[in-house]
């Protein structure tokens, strides 16, 4: 039997939109659109585009970005009944996230703690902002992801664990090549169809927890 572990990601998955496109709609020049095009087509690597897109952002917009952001983020539904499941059922969950730490983190820090959050950090320090990445691919991974969702998860999971990954973008698809099972929505759904990786889409966290019901405990 193998015991469910869940990572899950943030933009678009824990919060209704991806906060680092609201931010740069509200706040960067022009330029930034077809940086994140080149994302999401894969010619450049999350790393590179995610980095070029915040070094278009003067430091001194810290203050606005951060207001707005933690002002306009809406948590999907059913989340935090979603996370009141996980801590009854005794499931092992992590939030891993290419977003950054002065959003995520303030976003979720009255249903989860720190010590279960993995994300990118930015830096205000410079003219402009800079983003800095502590969790970085492992030996296993040559994407340039930033925050290397398939070396985390290598990390703190074993091959005991039923891995599932929650997830809505192309930057969730290495993770969700990892996993045992994908909850899916967005551009990650086509993704897994694509892959013919087993998954199940979904609208809200209350969808999640009644598929989870199934996956509690797993033969293998």
């Amino acid at each position: 039997m193998k015991k469910v572990t869940i990572i899950c990601d943030f933009d678009g998955t824990i919060t209704k939109q991806d906060n680092i496109v609201a931010i740069m709609k509200k706040f960067a020049p022009p330029e930034w659109e077809k940086i994140k095009d080149d994302v999401l087509s894969e010619k450049i690597s999350i790393r590179q585009g995610v980095g070029k897109m915040f070094s278009l952002l003067p430091s001194h917009y810290n203050y606005k970005i951060i207001e707005y952001i933690l002002s306009t983020a809406e948590i999907r539904e059913g989340f935090e009944q979603f996370v009141q499941y996980v801590k009854r059922e005794n499931i092992p969950f992590y939030i891993v996230s290419g977003g950054m730490d002065f959003f995520v983190k303030p976003l979720v820090k009255h249903l989860v703690n720190e010590n279960v959050i993995f994300c990118n950090e930015a830096d205000f320090s410079g003219d402009f902002i800079e983003i800095k990445w502590p969790y970085s691919c492992d030996e296993n991974c040559s994407n340039d992801c930033g925050c290397c969702k398939p070396s985390i998860i290598r990390k703190i999971t074993t091959k005991e664990d039923y891995v599932v990954v929650i997830g809505d973008s192309i930057t969730d698809l290495k993770a969700a090549q990892c996993a045992d099972f994908v909850f899916a929505r967005d551009l990650l759904l086509e993704k897994c169809m694509e892959y013919n990786l087993p998954h199940q889409p979904f609208d809200t966290f209350d969808d999640i927890i009644q598929h989870l019901n199934q996956l509690k405990e797993v033969s293998v």
